[in-house]
């Protein structure tokens, strides 16, 4: 009887974990054919994440009493075309986290993104994926900082809920190698139909005679009409004197309850020794098709101009774009999320 007892015992103390904690696997699969040409030089390809990235990941939550959560977010993206990891230096590339989470808001640790990309990436109409993406004006103006969509060794705090307002700072050790000690914050306000933000960051870099200072700084706002949401953001990336600026416009246009339509403009305005004439310009149109909650079909096109010796493209990674030259691609698409 003891032994049964001492079971049953066990399994009530399990099945009581059990309901206090949770896990789940996630992901997304996306692939479209894609055509790329840059210059002269045209590419047909199948592409990994023209709408969204895709990745694979688990997370969790235990409740810890009082309030107070502990929680993990383990992420890694891959390319769904061949099966291989989108970062080959690291496996959980997109995100690594452990948090506590309270009535004070979340502390955060790990590899996750900085609070300056999201700045700028949460107004990006095409969510900074496929050849529309406005990443590829996020330019590190020359100073291999490695900081610009995610920082490694972060910790990181969030406020709670609070009416509206929102907010994270983060700081993120080198660990003497240049370019992945950061420092940035971001506030911001959501309620309604209007989203409205600014964040800040700063990256140490090598610099002739020592080190100097890689700086973020963002505005992004969208306001929700109903018959169609517009964005916009603004960006500055600052590195002595280099700079560039990036102006984007877009707006999303919800046709039917299944069917929306997208549009883009973006202008990058550099500055400085040696990249003054480089500007470029995007125009970008697509359209979404939900066959389910979790499965859709998407078309995209879009097309940089560039000017000086700039060499932006709608994919970079097929060939190269002459400078001054100009790339056009387009993409259709399905995502499957799971």
């Amino acid at each position: 009887m003891k032994k049964f007892a001492t079971l049953a015992l066990l399994a009530t103390a399990a099945a009581a974990a059990s309901a206090q904690s949770s896990v789940t696997m996630f992901g997304i699969v996306d692939l479209a054919a894609r055509n790329v040409k840059n210059g002269s030089q045209s590419v047909q390809s199948l592409a990994s994440g023209g709408i969204n990235s895709s990745r694979f990941g688990f997370r969790g939550t235990e409740d810890l009493g009082g309030g107070l959560l502990a929680g993990f977010w383990l992420e890694a993206g891959f390319n769904a075309d061949s099966g291989t990891q989108a970062d080959s230096t690291r496996f959980f590339g997109r995100r690594s986290t452990a948090s506590l989470i309270g009535s004070f808001g979340e502390v955060r640790l790990g590899r996750d993104f900085t609070p300056t990309y999201t700045g700028w990436s949460d107004f990006d109409v095409f969510g900074d994926n496929g050849v529309a993406a406005g990443g590829k004006f996020n330019y590190a103006l020359k100073t291999g900082a490695d900081t610009l969509t995610r920082a490694d060794n972060q910790v990181a705090y969030f406020l709670p809920s609070m009416g509206g307002v929102y907010g994270s700072v983060s700081v993120a050790a080198g660990e003497g190698t240049a370019g992945k000690k950061y420092t940035g914050g971001r506030i911001g306000y959501a309620a309604g139909p209007v989203n409205v933000s600014g964040s800040l960051g700063q990256t140490s870099v090598a610099a002739v005679g020592g080190e100097d200072k890689l700086k973020v700084f963002t505005l992004g706002a969208s306001y929700d009409l109903g018959v169609a949401k517009l964005t916009g953001y603004y960006t500055q990336n600052k590195f002595g004197d280099l700079k560039t600026a990036v102006y984007n416009l877009g707006a999303s246009v919800p046709v039917t309850p299944l069917a929306s339509l997208r549009f883009d403009v973006a202008r990058l305005n550099a500055s400085g020794t040696g990249i003054a004439a480089n500007d470029a310009t995007q125009i970008a149109f697509g359209g979404l098709y939900s066959l389910s909650k979790r499965t859709s079909l998407y078309a995209t096109v879009a097309r940089v101009n560039n000017k000086g010796a700039a060499v932006y493209a709608v994919d970079s990674s097929v060939v190269a774009v002459p400078a001054g030259g100009k790339s056009t691609g387009y993409e259709l698409g399905l995502r499957h999320a799971f």
